[in-house]
């Protein structure tokens, strides 16, 4: 089973319009009103052990259950009893905050999230409708339900035996959008290691280094217009809070992060298109671009979207265009000579390799996408005794090299495939 998503601009009207704000601000309801449940429950099952709370807490019968998502659910149907305006949200719709909370506990557990905040006014942007028997979609329009036709812009066709399983609407600053899970039920196969190779080093002072020498400088997108954007919210700090003025500020400061983060996407897929012409393997580093983040360069390394072109943009363009796609293990590769393999420690502030064995000089960043390189080749001959082709490396340098990193500290190289 194959699934991806498709994004589309819709264009309601004036009554339409309302009617999804409306449906929004009622699914934030159900989502804090779902939360706070859980959370009151927790609070009554616990206490600080220094000190009592400073707020008043509800006293929960100890027999009471745990409300769970199956309980929520069907608490929501006594809700809509007693709350008439909730039944004017299509069925599905309004039960989609609860998954939504469940979601958010799940992760808090299993993946170390923090605890689950409520929504404010505007913060609750998209709603889903998680079911379609047939096509939603007819010529030019999109039909959904209670809310009926909307104009929709089909910038790209749907392909041919993909079906439409869930269709969300989504809010932004500069409009409604729509965004289409399609399904076909095909098996399709991993991309199988051929043809030439390349490793990819990333960091801050070039965006990218290969192991054939190529450094793409890094675009600075939110550094352009860092200056309007501090204006602007100088002037939101002195408006009035709830007042047109301050709505149509705040519509105006969204679009232009919305422009930021969409040159930056548009960038990276072009980025890497260019990198899959190259090559039929790209091998990348396997990093926590969370930990770079959190420094004193976090700024830029959020500007510059390393994690997303990482993980997300060049994996699905690899796909797309059937090139192997493999992560190494990223340690000690800027502290390798790619020509001798010997461990030549360097500091963050010398950017060039100068090897005192074999007198190997080059840019710190170009040898270490050649060390990716020779792990992701011999990962990919380890674990599928893949041979290399006449075209991967330099005859009998490239074999010593990867006989010596094998052989290194550095332990065996892990090739994680995605």
């Amino acid at each position: 089973m194959f699934t991806m998503n498709y994004q589309y601009r819709v264009y309601p009207s004036k009554n339409q319009e309302v009617r999804m704000i409306s449906w929004l601000e009622m699914c934030r309801g159900v989502y804090n009103y779902a939360l706070r449940e859980r959370k009151d429950w927790i609070k009554s099952r616990k206490c600080d052990i220094n000190c009592c709370s400073l707020e008043s807490e509800y006293i929960i019968p100890a027999d009471a259950t745990y409300p769970g998502y199956y309980q929520q659910q069907n608490a929501l149907t006594a809700i809509k009893n007693s709350l008439p305006h909730l039944k004017d949200v299509q069925s599905q719709v309004i039960q989609e905050p609860i998954r939504r909370v469940e979601t958010a506990f799940v992760a808090m557990k299993q993946r170390g999230h923090g605890f689950p905040r409520f929504k404010k006014f505007g913060q609750y942007r998209s709603f889903l409708f998680p079911q379609f028997k047939t096509s939603p979609i007819k010529g030019n329009k999109i039909k959904l339900p209670k809310i009926g036709e909307i104009p929709i812009v089909l910038h790209r066709p749907i392909p041919d035996g993909f079906a439409v399983k869930t269709v969300r609407v989504t809010r932004k600053h500069s409009g409604w959008y729509i965004t289409l899970c399609l399904q076909i039920d095909v098996n399709i196969p991993d991309v199988m290691p051929h043809g030439n190779a390349i490793g990819i080093d990333v960091g801050l002072s070039y965006f990218l280094s290969t192991s054939e020498g190529e450094q793409v400088a890094r675009p600075r997108f939110f550094d352009k217009l860092q200056r309007q954007l501090k204006l602007l919210q100088r002037c939101l700090k002195r408006k009035q809070k709830r007042s047109n003025a301050r709505a149509k500020l705040i519509q105006k400061i969204g679009r232009i992060h919305e422009q930021i983060a969409a040159s930056r996407l548009d960038w990276q897929f072009k980025l890497a298109h260019h990198l899959c012409d190259q090559s039929k393997m790209i091998f990348v580093e396997d990093l926590d671009f969370r930990i770079m983040a959190k420094g004193m360069l976090g700024k830029h390394t959020l500007d510059a979207g390393l994690g997303q072109f990482i993980n997300q943009v060049l994996p699905w363009v690899c796909f797309k265009r059937g090139v192997y796609y493999g992560k190494v293990d990223p340690s000690g590769t800027s502290q390798t000579c790619p020509d001798c393999g010997t461990r030549v420690k360097k500091d963050l502030s010398v950017r060039i390799h100068k090897c005192p064995e074999c007198g190997c000089v080059k840019p710190r960043d170009v040898a270490s996408g050649q060390v990716i390189k020779a792990r992701g080749l011999s990962g990919v001959e380890t674990a599928s005794g893949w041979e290399l082709s006449g075209c991967q490396g330099t005859g009998a340098r490239q074999d010593r090299v990867k006989d010596e990193i094998l052989k290194s500290d550095l332990g065996k190289p892990t090739l994680y495939c995605s």
